[in-house]
């Protein structure tokens, strides 16, 4: 029997140049294990150009999870509203899945924002990807509607996902 080997990270800010490996593995990413297209890496690169533009460190994190030197996965917490936080770009690579990294970025999201102050956080997903949406519901959010929308070269049906904080 083979023994599990436990996956060590840590959890951090982005270091310069970290912002587009966010945009580039989405990318590379979503069109290898779901088919999706160019535009939807640029919806990616439009995200993280809000955020580096407007980003409120009061309101506002990026969190990398890095394994032995090399980012791992990413999760972005931003403001929708004074009252509501969004829940952006979660990504675990292959590499670092099942070890926990998607569900402890997912929990640094919801404890920074009620210490923000936020009363409600909510996210846009889609039917397909499954495993996120495991994590979302393991963590307590809850869908609240869901649309066919075709998009990024896919027939997709997009979810809005809530956890009241």
């Amino acid at each position: 029997m083979k023994a599990r080997q436990r996956l060590t990270y840590v959890l951090r800010p982005p270091r310069p140049g970290e912002m587009g490996w966010i945009v580039s593995r989405h990318g590379a990413l979503y069109a290898e294990e779901e088919g999706y297209n160019e535009q939807f890496e640029g919806v990616v690169a439009r995200v993280v150009a809000d955020f580096l533009r407007r980003h409120d460190p009061a309101k506002e994190r990026c969190w990398i999870a890095e394994k032995d030197g090399a980012p791992v996965g990413s999760v972005m917490l931003v403001r929708k509203s004074p009252r509501v936080a969004k829940l952006r770009l979660l990504l675990v690579e292959p590499s670092g899945r099942g070890s926990g990294i998607g569900s402890a970025l997912i929990r640094e999201c919801i404890a920074f924002a009620r210490q923000a102050g936020y009363g409600k956080m909510t996210l846009w997903t889609h039917k397909n990807l499954r495993a996120a949406r495991r994590l979302y519901r393991h963590a307590g959010f809850r869908l609240v509607s869901a649309k066919r929308n075709p998009s990024f070269g896919r027939k997709l049906v997009d979810e809005i996902w809530e956890l009241e904080l």
